[in-house]
């Protein structure tokens, strides 16, 4: 502090602000964060292409009881004369309810990633993610928690509405939104990929699903066919962007690491 004087020779204090220099240990710990944050967006990378393609491949196997892909013996109203197909038609929610946690973290992990000025697209990206981790979760464990258990104990009343083999009903109803929310997160997420080709492939990948998506809901809807019909739809897209980006995520966040252990 110094004290030159006024006009009227009197004191003046004047307050000299000092320089706090950034420490080694705060580069230090930025450095490590970022790096912890790769090497984890890079395992849930992997992790979300094999459990997609596991919910993929068993989905698929799963054959049709009702609706407009049932071609043999269907299914009628009121749905619930289900239970010979129980446990085996609904093994394909478990990697269902397992891709939840996996692409979250995930989501979280590219909110990490995204430069600053990105982040708020990342954020939002984010916040559509926990919505549809909250939608599908509460869909999928009805139907294997309460759902199920009931149709095979025989107490039906009521479940026609609640069962997946009814086209009109809840399950579908929710497990479109939920995915419906993962195309926004999707394209949300883009705007954080626009270095290299491969982010580039990301960010193309995360629009392509979200316009698929809408372009479905439209066209569908125009053409007559039910809500499974885009149901099924937006699964086939979501299941093609989530294995083709997360490969090219392994690549990308594989990079950053070892460009965090370079700085390092």
């Amino acid at each position: 502090m110094t004290t030159p004087s006024d006009a009227d020779g009197q004191a003046v204090p004047i307050f000299i602000a000092k320089e706090h220099p950034v420490s080694n240990s705060d580069l230090t710990t930025q450095s490590s964060t970022g790096s912890g944050a790769d090497r984890t967006g890079f395992w849930a990378a992997i992790l979300t292409a094999v459990v997609v393609a596991v919910f993929a491949a068993v989905a698929i196997a799963t054959p049709a009881r009702s609706g407009p892909f049932c071609t043999n013996a269907c299914v009628t109203y009121p749905y619930v004369a289900v239970a010979q197909f129980i446990p085996g038609d609904y093994m394909w929610l478990v990697p269902g309810i397992l891709l939840v946690p996996t692409f979250v973290v995930l989501m979280a992990c590219i909110h990490a990633y995204a430069a600053e000025p990105k982040k708020i697209y990342s954020r939002i990206g984010l916040s559509f993610a926990l919505i549809y981790a909250v939608v599908i979760l509460v869909d999928y464990c009805l139907q294997l928690a309460v759902v199920a258990p009931s149709l095979q104990a025989g107490q039906t009343e009521g479940l026609s509405l609640f069962t997946q083999y009814n086209p009109h009903g809840l399950f579908i109803a929710l497990e479109t939104l939920g995915y419906s929310m993962m195309t926004v997160a999707f394209l949300f997420a883009a705007p954080v990929f626009a270095r290299g080709r491969a982010e580039r492939g990301i960010q193309w990948l995360f629009v392509l699903s979200f316009v698929l998506a809408v372009t479905a809901l439209v066209g569908l809807a125009l053409l007559g066919h039910d809500l499974v019909a885009f149901e099924v739809t937006l699964l086939m897209i979501n299941w093609s962007v989530l294995i083709a980006s997360a490969i090219l995520l392994i690549v990308v966040f594989r990079r950053a690491g070892r460009s965090d252990g370079l700085a390092s």
